[in-house]
């Protein structure tokens, strides 16, 4: 099946990765909005939506419980409810679609998503393939401008 979906625990994955936003605290808006510029533009390397969760605690006061965009969704928990319950709800509704991806380093939160006919990446291995997959997208992207522009003089001599 396809992968139809990335679901993402965005403080699970911001507490792994401390060169992402240096010196903000992990639950800050500072950091929370750098996670997303930097998902936003995996997508746009690999084409795959992703949804983004946090627990909402550190949800913005009076700000919306649902931010981002239709490419990159961003969603906070309500009171008595957690991001993990969000991702396994959205990973069961997600079945009928194809597969998605759980990116969480907690191993319960994997396994449920795995029974449900999903898979399963802890947030280092997920931190990897998006700077691989960020580093080939600027390279096909250089290359793409050099043949445009050799092009477009080619075209001028003629």
């Amino acid at each position: 099946m396809a992968l139809v979906r990335i679901l993402v625990d965005g403080y699970s994955l911001l507490h792994s990765w401390p060169e992402l936003a240096p010196g903000r605290p992990r639950h800050s808006a500072a950091a929370r909005e750098e996670l997303v510029h930097i998902l936003t533009r995996y997508h746009d390397a690999i084409g795959t939506p992703i949804t983004v969760f946090f627990d909402g605690g550190g949800s913005p006061a009076d700000g919306p419980k649902r931010e981002g965009s239709r490419n990159v969704e961003v969603l906070f928990s309500r009171a008595g409810q957690t991001a993990d319950e969000m991702i396994e709800r959205a990973a069961h509704r997600f079945q009928p679609y194809g597969e998605v991806l759980a990116v969480t380093d907690d191993n319960t939160e994997r396994d449920i998503v795995i029974g449900l006919g999903g898979s399963a990446s802890s947030c280092l291995n997920f931190i990897r393939e998006i700077e691989s997959s960020l580093a080939e997208f600027a390279v096909d992207l250089n290359h793409y401008n050099r043949k445009e522009h050799n092009r477009y003089r080619h075209a001028r001599k003629v």
